[in-house]
């Protein structure tokens, strides 16, 4: 039986993140043609290209292929009421909360529990799916999945850094195995 490769790649970076706030549906704000002539042929053309439905990632999966289809499962954590707020004007105290506490949701929104339930049901329906998928998603939907592979504890969530347009490769034969790959 042929294995499930799963490519998950970060969305390029945005306007906001460089601004130190929460995301929101906003744009990338990149060197499309630079960007473009460099990670279009990065994986081949036959694999399935899926994205999360935000902007952000719709546009980022353009640099893949032009036939990407949406998946809800992708998108990124719901954040409430933090939409596109700056770290320093929000509540100190429920800041901590949501940063220690996964089933803590002072946004009104997803919990970091509901996020990683959401994306491990997701990977369980790729492990009778074989072949190649290049999923364009962020950086907390990455988390999530690496938590679920590596087996970690969610305490590990915040210690995990997914850079803009970072690829972690995942492959499933069996169990689920993180695949480190060089790009030489």
């Amino acid at each position: 039986m042929q294995a499930t490769r799963l490519t998950l790649i970060c969305h390029a970076a945005t306007p906001l993140q460089k601004q130190g706030r929460f995301a929101d549906d906003e744009s990338v704000a990149m060197d499309w043609k630079g960007a473009a002539l460099s990670l279009a042929d990065r994986y081949p053309k036959k694999n399935r290209l899926l994205c999360a439905p935000e902007a952000r990632a719709r546009q980022t999966a353009g640099l893949y292929g032009s036939e990407s289809v949406i998946e809800d499962a992708l998108r990124d954590g719901d954040l409430g009421r933090w939409k596109g707020q700056h770290l320093s004007h929000l509540d100190s105290n429920e800041l901590q909360g949501w940063l220690t506490d996964s089933a803590s949701a002072p946004h009104g929104g997803e919990s970091v529990d509901q996020v990683c339930t959401r994306v491990a049901q997701w990977m369980k329906t790729l492990e009778t799916q074989p072949g190649h998928i290049v999923a364009i998603t962020h950086p907390f939907v990455i988390r999530a999945a690496m938590l679920h592979v590596m087996q970690f504890p969610l305490s590990m969530f915040y210690r995990i850094d997914v850079e803009p347009l970072s690829a972690t490769e995942l492959r499933f034969n069996t169990v689920w195995r993180l695949r480190l790959e060089t790009h030489a």
